[in-house]
């Protein structure tokens, strides 16, 4: 089962590189990649989760009328992109309710920062898919956290996938920066494995980011974003619908989960 998801959010990654965006501007660039990543979806009838920031639903709400026609999860990204308080999961998980009239089942936190597992279980989440297993220098090391998917303080925790042996991460800093080739063939690898992919992306990740000037992004970041970006993803997908994967909304797939001996199939 592939299980894509998309963090949408205030477009706030200049920040870090020392650029000044507006926000306006932070919307209009997350709405721009949003539209295309729904408009690949919509093309091969594959589903997503969709995890949003309360700030971007409020500022987009035809891309949330989108997400939810077209039949994909929308799951709570937090309230704001660069700023949590603990109270904020369950306010983001009731704000995205009340605005969209449906059940928020998932949280992801914002850059994967760590988040105490008692406290989402208390504020009603079925899941969490806020932990990348692997090292990456500066911002995390959870190579004793489990790969694949367990249940902690009573919810389930989906970690990103990574390799098996290694722990070579397959978000998406890695499918911009490898050889299309090489990234299905760790893809395929891994989930021969575990029985299942999930991998994130960003809305702006499919918008134009080579102005070093404007975002101030290094070559790791920007490199084949925009057209190239909707051009890898949509083979990507391509692919591997051509060889009769499956693709599924987390919420779904944990579901399945529970159906199960193993939850892979």
């Amino acid at each position: 089962m592939i299980l894509l998801s998309f963090d949408i959010e205030e477009f706030d990654m200049p920040f870090e590189y020392g650029k000044d965006i507006s926000f306006e501007d932070q919307i209009a660039i997350s709405i721009a990649g949003s539209n295309n990543i729904l408009d690949i979806l919509d093309k091969h009838e594959v589903k997503a989760t969709f995890f949003s920031t309360v700030i971007f639903a409020q500022n987009a709400p035809e891309i949330i009328r989108r997400i939810i026609n077209g039949g994909h999860e929308l799951a709570s990204h937090g309230y704001y992109h660069s700023s949590f308080e603990i109270t904020h999961l369950a306010s983001s998980k009731l704000a995205l309710q009340e605005l969209t009239g449906q059940e928020i089942k998932g949280f992801r936190m914002a850059r994967m920062k760590p988040v105490d597992e008692n406290e989402i279980t208390n504020a009603g989440y079925f899941y969490n898919s806020s932990m990348n297993p692997t090292w990456l220098p500066g911002r995390y090391n959870n190579l004793s956290k489990p790969r694949t998917f367990y249940k902690d303080a009573g919810t389930w925790q989906i970690p990103a996938s990574v390799t098996p042996l290694l722990r070579f991460p397959l978000f998406w800093l890695s499918f911009h920066n490898l050889p299309l080739s090489i990234y299905r063939w760790l893809v395929e690898k891994t989930h021969k494995n575990d029985g299942y992919l999930n991998i994130y992306f960003h809305p702006w990740e499919f918008t134009e980011l080579e102005d070093k000037e404007r975002f101030g992004f290094p070559g790791y970041v920007s490199r084949n974003s925009g057209m190239i970006m909707i051009q890898r993803m949509d083979s990507f997908i391509g692919n591997l619908k051509q060889k009769k994967y499956r693709f599924s909304t987390i919420s779904d797939f944990l579901k399945n989960c529970t159906k199960t001996s193993r939850g892979l199939n």
